[in-house]
């Protein structure tokens, strides 16, 4: 008997510890904050390989930037910057990654379009962007666009993701994080960042 009255208070007790689900069974969104360590996450990229963020952080500096998609102005002006500013960023061995709720496909397509030199990754359900807190609009729409040789062509974005940029450290926590991206000054703003972080 004392037993069961044991064991049912310190069922009580835990009960009460836990905190409450959501009513609404969702989720709580992700706060990720500088000094945070950076989630670890996996995504298929413009080449349709699995791109492996355990590979990369933790060992070198790595920039993550999310935008809402590609074949935009914004996001072009973005991805423009970023590719012109490539060369001073892998000479301090930065690796860019930009991610999208656009396919493979489409990014193999805006990268080939644009000659962007570095990497696209396809979130195309937003689930690398849960992990950052970064808001996902799960919602399909259809794009039309035009390709490398000026053709144009139609594509599905299954959804849209806001600009946020972040930069990963060395040690593999978050050392910068920008919600209030200004498309064509993100990689200038990353380049000096960097520079100073690497002038300490």
């Amino acid at each position: 008997m004392f037993r069961s009255a044991a064991l049912a208070s310190a069922l009580g007790f835990l009960a009460a510890a836990a905190p409450p689900a959501p009513a609404d069974g969702k989720e709580e969104p992700v706060e990720l904050k500088v000094g945070d360590k950076a989630p670890a996450f996996a995504a298929r990229d413009d080449r349709d390989t699995t791109w492996e963020s355990s590979a990369r952080v933790g060992k070198k500096w790595v920039v993550i930037y999310f935008y809402p998609g590609d074949f935009t102005p914004g996001c072009t002006a973005q991805a423009k910057a970023f590719k012109e500013a490539m060369a001073k960023l892998t000479e301090k061995g930065v690796e860019v990654v930009g991610v999208s709720g656009d396919s493979v496909r489409t990014h193999e397509a805006f990268k080939k379009a644009q000659g962007l030199n570095f990497t696209l990754l396809a979130d195309e359900e937003g689930a690398v962007a849960k992990q950052f807190g970064v808001p996902f609009t799960a919602k399909a729409a259809t794009v039309k666009a035009k390709d490398a040789d000026g053709q144009a062509f139609e594509f599905e974005r299954k959804g849209t993701a806001a600009r946020w940029t972040f930069v990963v450290g060395k040690d593999g926590t978050v050392v910068y994080k920008n919600t209030k991206v200004t498309p064509a000054d993100d990689a200038k703003k990353i380049t000096e960042f960097i520079e100073k972080a690497e002038a300490k």
